[in-house]
């Protein structure tokens, strides 16, 4: 469904319109919040995820509460040759891109000692390496084209104090802010600027279901964690974020770069917004996070053959 309004928005009608965007991992949570509300600011948007049915069927209902055009595409991003076989596709489609969300990820809490190469991998080559392909490929159409455009990659707090038991993540994440800005740096002269937000915890189910599993609405727990440590004492709002990801992805904006800005009402720096609070847990909790995160893990697996 639908989740934004143009009440929600800080912009006016039609201030993306000529812009044409790709969102990774578009279909669903804040991807397709941000792709929401390009869409409604009149951009054309494109939505990549590794489940087609999903991201298809995110397109059609952006559009039947919106109209416009948005575009669904299945795209491995940990597979390059698949990239560039989107991104030609989606040049062919009305021309070049002006902007670009890195908001693929994944993410899952475990004791690093746990960890298996393939649980690494599973992280670090969608936000690490995926990141990396998608950018380079536009990157090399933009310079080709001489285009302008601006890139937002989706980050943690994280990158700032360490991420005790998300490593992959924190390390992923780090590395792309390290490509931000390089590519700041290194793009600029051609019209090209990275930027990145750093948000907190927003509602969304695959961050509940991967970073608090044994702590479930279901259960009578809270999906997002206790928030008393947050000056402003709740979650983000999704409204906020989509404001923010048009900011800096409209011309607008376009003296900002090679910057990171964290929405998350300053929690990192009151209490560090990590997951330091899980080292008392017990081998019994561990194993029980576990089981959870297994379980939604076989679910997605299920949903990707239907």
């Amino acid at each position: 469904m639908a989740e934004l309004t143009f009440d929600d928005l800080m912009f006016k009608p039609g201030l993306m319109k000529g812009q044409r965007v790709l969102i990774t991992g578009g279909g669903t949570g804040l991807g397709k919040v941000m792709a929401e509300a390009c869409l409604m600011l009149g951009a054309e948007v494109y939505i990549c995820g590794r489940r087609g049915g999903v991201v298809e069927d995110a397109a059609k209902d952006l559009m039947e509460a919106h109209g416009g055009k948005c575009v669904g595409l299945a795209c491995d991003i940990r597979v390059p040759e698949a990239i560039s076989e989107m991104l030609d596709r989606i040049w062919a489609d009305g021309g070049p891109l002006t902007g670009l969300v890195n908001n693929a990820a994944g993410n899952f809490i475990s004791r690093t000692e746990d960890l298996s190469p393939r649980g690494f991998d599973a992280i670090s080559n969608i936000v690490f390496r995926g990141a990396f392909f998608v950018t380079q490929e536009c990157g090399k159409r933009w310079i080709r084209d001489k285009q302008k455009a601006s890139v937002v990659s989706i980050l943690v707090t994280w990158i700032w104090n360490g991420g005790p038991y998300v490593v992959p993540s924190a390390m992923s994440k780090a590395g792309v802010a390290a490509m931000s800005q390089s590519l700041a740096v290194e793009w600029g002269s051609y019209g090209i600027r990275f930027n990145n937000i750093a948000p907190g915890p927003f509602p969304t189910e695959g961050m509940s279901a991967r970073l608090n599993p044994t702590d479930r609405p279901e259960s009578g727990g809270n999906a997002y964690g206790d928030m008393s440590g947050n000056p402003l004492g709740r979650v983000g709002k999704m409204p906020e974020l989509a404001n923010l990801a048009v900011y800096l992805l409209d011309p607008g904006s376009e003296y900002v770069n090679g910057q990171t800005i964290a929405i998350d009402g300053a929690a990192w720096q009151a209490t560090g917004a990590n997951f330091s609070r899980l080292r008392g847990w017990t081998d019994d909790q561990w194993k029980a996070a576990r089981e959870a995160i297994q379980a939604t893990n076989a679910k997605d697996r299920a949903a990707r053959t239907v």
